[in-house]
């Protein structure tokens, strides 16, 4: 599959599933196995699902928490409308049947996906089905999403080069994989000054073109658009390293006047609200329940054996909204006076040698799900600070404060990403409310279950700031 037969990607899929859909339904002798009209609607059906589910609008980029749930929300109202059928025309087919039936077509269009995306990246990672892309600027905000397409193959981007007005430009990345650019030194390639990509770009048929926002000026910028515009070409802007957006915005027409708006949170929905507090609910309590009641009574005799004091640690903290709750903890330290303002720091002469492993395994944290069951936190969320942390973190960090929209969590996006403890520098800080607010913006159920899941692995596999 070339780039030019890429547009066969989502035909394939639609063909391949409609073909599983009616092998499996009318393959068996069963009492509907030649009607026509319910051939018909289960295939229309499947089709106008998927066009709102937008379950074939593949992209190269696209997460795989977002591909699930896409894939279970059309499982799930594709069954409801089936079932739908026969009740409505009153048909006496076993419902046993008809479960049987849907319980192997979803095992066939998971297993024929899995199987198609792998062969997809696959062939990817071997050269194939790419876009050539250039890059125009050098600032810092562009590493990461080179570090990203370089290492990253099989996502099938071949990046071509740099182009910047500045005489010596470093673009370096971090090579862990087969990476598709043009050299293999580290550094991509200076292929000129940014006007010099007017003309490279249509000599070399350039699919899309990244632009630094920061180092292209408004002249240019029109330029490339139009040069853009002309040859079919995709220009996409990157923000400098430090610029965090706090919202994702579109594009809506008073009239015939554009106005780019904040589109709604995830959480603003009543829905969201609604499942997320009773799966807080209920996570809480299982944990409550099956952990904290036995654990508690173990860890008071420890803990109290090695220092005075209480067995829990409680410190004020910022919420939802930024109003303060106070947090629970099991004591990892001796009593001192410097907890509520001094962070921990590694080989933190405070820690106890039974802290160093409840704090090593997390297990100083399990309290916080007494605070999720009263309401004050979340499961999943961005992780709680001091006040002392949340005053001078929001004059450092833009859009800090966008991170107290939701619930507080007991993990996060931002920890298991790697940015969890002590926060040494200001990337550390910059990088944890990158995710922080991307996980605000972006949030499905699914990606609570992932980092759920990713956390609990985290605990048995180590982490380097689990100090």
């Amino acid at each position: 599959m070339s780039k030019q037969h890429a547009v066969l990607i989502k035909p394939i899929s639609i063909i391949a599933h409609l073909l599983l859909l009616n092998i499996i339904f009318f393959g068996f002798k069963l009492d509907f196995y030649d009607n026509l009209y319910f051939a018909i609607y289960l295939n229309i059906t499947w089709l106008i699902i998927a066009y709102f589910v937008k379950l074939y609008s593949f992209s190269r980029t696209i997460k795989i928490t977002k591909v699930v749930t896409q894939f279970l929300t059309q499982i799930i109202i594709f069954s409801l409308t089936v079932f739908s059928f026969f009740t409505f025309t009153k048909s006496e087919v076993a419902i046993r049947h008809i479960t049987m039936l849907l319980v192997l077509f979803l095992f066939a269009v998971m297993l024929f996906r899995a199987l198609y995306f792998s062969a997809l990246r696959r062939y990817r990672i071997e050269g194939g089905n790419f876009k050539k892309i250039i890059v125009i600027g050098s600032n810092g905000g562009l590493k990461p999403l080179i570090n990203f397409m370089t290492n990253r193959s099989d996502f099938g981007y071949k990046i071509m080069g740099v182009f910047s007005d500045e005489k010596k430009p470093e673009l370096k990345y971090q090579k862990t994989n087969k990476a598709l650019t043009k050299n293999g030194s580290g550094q991509l390639e200076h292929l000129g000054k940014i006007e010099d990509s007017f003309d490279y770009v249509v000599e070399n048929k350039i699919d899309e073109i990244y632009c630094s926002i920061s180092e292209v000026s408004q002249e240019n910028m029109n330029k490339i658009i139009d040069l853009a515009d002309q040859n079919f070409v995709v220009v996409k802007l990157i923000p400098d390293h430090q610029d965090l957006f706090s919202k994702n915005m579109y594009l809506e027409y008073y009239g015939y006047v554009p106005v780019l708006s904040i589109r709604k949170l995830p959480f603003d929905k009543p829905v969201v609200k609604f499942f997320k507090r009773l799966f807080d609910i209920i996570f809480s309590l299982i944990v409550i329940i099956f952990v904290l009641s036995w654990l508690t009574p173990i860890l008071t005799l420890l803990i109290k054996k090695e220092s005075k004091g209480p067995v829990f640690f409680k410190q004020v903290r910022d919420g939802l909204r930024g109003k303060s709750f106070m947090c629970y903890k099991y004591r990892s330290m001796g009593v001192n006076e410097r907890s509520e303002k001094d962070q921990t720091v590694k080989d933190d002469l405070r820690i106890t040698k039974i802290g160093k492993f409840i704090r090593k395994t997390s297990i100083d944290e399990l309290p916080q799900f007494i605070n999720v069951f009263k309401g004050e936190m979340s499961v999943v969320g961005p992780r709680p600070h001091m006040l002392s942390q949340s005053k001078l973190f929001k004059k450092v960090v833009d859009k800090y404060m966008v991170r107290h929209f939701v619930k507080p969590g007991v993990t996060g996006l931002a920890q298991v990403k790697g940015y969890r403890g002590e926060i040494e520098t200001d990337e550390d800080i910059i990088n944890r409310v990158k995710y922080d607010l991307f996980y605000i913006e972006n949030w499905s159920f699914v990606l609570d279950l992932n980092i759920i899941t990713r956390t609990i692995l985290n605990v048995f596999q180590g982490e380097d700031k689990a100090y």
